[in-house]
């Protein structure tokens, strides 16, 4: 709050903020002491004055990352992954700086000396859960930040966005690499995979009780933007959960028990090594996501259905997935009158 007190022939005024430090200032009248005191105090309720040192200057950047890795992190769906990418950067000098003393040019030299090891996108990547940090200590915590340091950071990221499908023959290649692995569960988890449009974690929470056979769909409940969707199941996908109760040791495990019982990284390790038997080392498994996504535009569904299979909210972001097969495309062109002679 502030205060006004006459000394001499001047009215001398201080305000005081938490998580801002005092100001002060001398008027000759009255009415002008008032009227900055107002205005000082709208600005420190707008945060619009400078933190204060004090508080900040107590606390690294170690230290804020370690509290938002310890107790945010864990509450969100993508913990594991986040925890690595944050355990990372606290290796980093970077976070023996105080809040204090933390500025956009710190961050700028971090950015440049990153940029020597990996690319623009990977490191927007892992700068997002950090600003996210910042914002979550200013609102959830009240620090007083006066901004989020990483908001005026310039990084260029260039679009290079995956257009991988797979190629003739690759599918057979990669089946056939499959009947290698000793979980046969991990080829069909893939074929489920170019059925359904799934994300693997999608796949890998799936359960019995989510599958409804009379009406051949299936409800993802755990999906990466929070809203649950009801998906067609094809003839193939049923063939699948068949082929997967077949593979369990009584025919009772329904219910409330995982339909692909695979942990996410023997997963990823059954793929890796599938797809080096196979001589596809470029092939990812979100590749299989972009090419039944493509299929289903191939086989003339509209957006609005794609979109309902894939879970995609932003139109926008469906469409960086949907990349038809260039073949088929050339097949639907008309052929021109005399094509193929020479004038």
């Amino acid at each position: 709050m502030a205060s006004i007190r006459k000394h001499r022939d001047k009215y001398q005024v201080q305000v005081r903020r938490k998580g801002s430090p005092p100001v002060s200032r001398s008027f000759h009248k009255l009415a002008d002491a008032k009227e900055w005191a107002r205005l000082m105090e709208t600005q420190a309720d707008r945060q619009e004055l400078a933190p204060s040192r004090k508080e900040l200057g107590s606390i690294t950047l170690g230290d804020l990352v370690r509290r938002y890795r310890d107790e945010v992190v864990p509450t969100k769906k993508g913990a594991n992954i986040e925890t690595i990418i944050l355990d990372a950067f606290l290796r980093h000098r970077i976070c023996k700086k105080t809040l204090s003393d933390l500025s956009t040019s710190d961050f700028a030299s971090y950015r440049d000396e990153r940029l020597k090891t990996i690319t623009p996108k990977s490191l927007k990547r892992q700068l997002s859960p950090i600003s996210n940090m910042f914002e979550h200590g200013r609102l959830e915590w009240h620090l007083p930040f006066r901004e989020n340091p990483l908001t005026k950071l310039t990084l260029r990221v260039f679009d290079n966005k995956r257009e991988r499908r797979l190629r003739d023959g690759e599918l057979d290649r990669l089946l056939g690499a499959l009947k290698a692995t000793r979980n046969k569960r991990v080829a069909l988890v893939v074929r489920f995979a170019l059925e359904t449009a799934v994300r693997r974690g999608e796949i890998l929470s799936l359960r019995w009780r989510d599958i409804d056979d009379g009406r051949a769909t299936a409800t993802i409940l755990e999906t990466k933007n929070g809203y649950s969707r009801i998906i067609p199941l094809s003839e193939e996908a049923l063939a699948v959960l068949r082929a997967v109760r077949d593979l369990a040791v009584d025919d009772a495990a329904q219910g409330d028990t995982l339909v692909f019982p695979i942990a996410a990284n023997a997963l990823r390790l059954s793929w890796e090594r599938t797809t080096k038997r196979a001589g596809l080392d470029d092939l990812h498994f979100h590749d299989l996501r972009h090419e039944a996504i493509s299929r289903l535009f191939e086989l003339g569904l509209t957006v609005p259905e794609v979109a309902s299979i894939s879970g995609h909210r932003d139109i926008r972001m469906l469409l960086r997935y949907a990349h038809a097969n260039h073949a088929s495309i050339r097949a639907k062109l008309p052929v021109a009158p005399n094509a193929g002679q020479v004038c």
